[in-house]
C-alpha cells in the first residue's frame, strides 16, 4: 500500500484524555490482494466493521482524536498481535502452541472472513506477510501508542475507546428474548483493561441513551484491549461492540435508513464519553 493505512483526525485542541480508535473499518482493498482472493468484492467485506469510523466521526469536534484504519481487516487484522501468524496462511511459519484465534483462521493475516469463508486459494509467502505488517500493522500501532502517550502526558491518563461492530447474528445467538438482548457490548477483559469507575460511566452514557448494554459477553476485548489496557499505569481501554442492525444493511454493506438518526444518538454518547476525560471530571488522585 502506497498510502497511510489509517486516517488520523485530530481536534483543534485536545480537551480530553479520551482517544477513539476504529481498527476494523478500513475499506481500501489493494487490487493485488483482491486478485489473490477466492472471494468477490462484497463477500470479502463481510468481516469489516463498515461505517464505524463514520459513527464516531464527531469525536474530533468535541476535543478527542479519532484514529481509523483505511487498510481492511481481511488484509491485516489490527486487533491481533504481529506475531499471530497462521501456518495455514503464511508459508514458512511454524505453529507455536495453541492460539484459538489462529486456529479459527483469525490471525493477524486472516485466513477466513465471516462464516468461515476462505480468503485465499493457497498460502502467501512470508515476505508478503511481513510487508503487510511493516506497512500497515506497525504504523497503526505506533500512531495509537503515540496518541495514548500524548493523553497521559497532557492529562495524567488515557482512556481508549476501541470501536467495533458485531453481526446481528451474533446478537441473535445470545440467550434471552429479542427485546432483552444487548445492542452494545462493552469489553474490559473482565476488569483487567479499565478501571471500574471509567467503565461504569461509559456504560451509563450508552444506557442513558436508551440502548441495552452488556459487559464482556460475548466480546471481552481482544489484542488491543489486552496490550494497551494498563489501569495501574493510567492507561484504560474499553472495547465497544455495536449491533450492526442498528445502523446498516448487513447483506448489502451499506448504511441503513436509520443511519443518520443512530449516528445522531451516538453523537450524544460520544460527547458524554469525551466529557469523562476532561480535566475537571478526572479524579485528582494519581493512578
Amino acid at each position: 500500500m502506497d498510502h497511510l493505512p489509517y486516517r488520523l483526525e485530530m481536534p483543534a485542541q485536545r480537551e480530553s484524555c479520551v482517544v477513539f480508535s476504529s481498527p476494523h473499518s478500513g475499506s481500501a482493498y489493494p487490487e493485488e490482494f483482491l486478485r489473490t482472493s477466492m472471494l468477490d468484492e462484497r463477500s470479502i467485506r463481510s468481516s469489516e466493521d463498515a461505517f464505524v469510523d463514520r459513527l464516531f466521526a464527531i469525536a474530533p469536534s468535541l476535543g478527542a482524536p479519532l484514529l481509523a484504519a483505511t487498510a481492511p481487516r481481511a488484509y491485516v487484522d489490527l486487533n491481533r498481535g504481529a506475531d499471530e501468524l497462521d501456518p495455514a496462511v503464511v508459508r514458512g511459519v511454524r505453529a507455536t502452541g495453541h492460539n484459538p484465534r489462529i486456529s479459527s483462521g483469525l490471525g493477524v493475516i486472516p485466513r477466513v472472513v465471516a462464516n468461515g469463508r476462505e480468503i485465499y486459494r493457497g498460502k502467501i509467502d512470508h515476505k508478503t506477510a511481513q510487508a503487510r505488517l511493516d506497512h500497515v500493522w506497525w504504523p497503526y500501532h505506533t500512531a495509537l501508542q503515540g496518541l495514548l502517550d500524548g493523553s497521559r502526558q497532557a492529562f495524567g491518563r488515557a482512556i481508549l475507546i476501541d470501536c467495533h461492530s458485531m453481526p446481528h447474528d451474533a446478537v441473535r445467538a445470545l440467550p434471552g428474548t429479542s427485546g432483552h438482548k444487548p445492542q452494545v457490548v462493552l469489553g474490559d477483559r473482565f476488569g483487567a483493561a479499565c478501571a471500574p469507575d471509567h467503565l461504569e460511566r461509559i456504560e451509563a452514557a450508552f444506557a442513558g441513551a436508551g440502548l441495552r448494554v452488556a459487559r464482556n459477553v460475548p466480546f471481552a476485548g481482544a489484542y488491543i484491549a489486552q496490550r494497551y489496557g494498563r489501569p495501574s499505569r493510567g492507561q484504560h481501554v474499553v472495547q465497544v461492540e455495536i449491533d450492526r442492525a442498528l445502523y446498516m444493511d448487513e447483506a448489502e454493506i451499506r448504511p441503513g435508513r436509520d443511519f443518520e438518526t443512530f449516528r445522531g444518538l451516538l453523537g450524544g454518547i460520544v460527547a458524554e464519553i469525551v466529557a469523562i476525560g476532561r480535566p475537571a471530571a478526572l479524579p485528582l488522585a494519581a493512578e
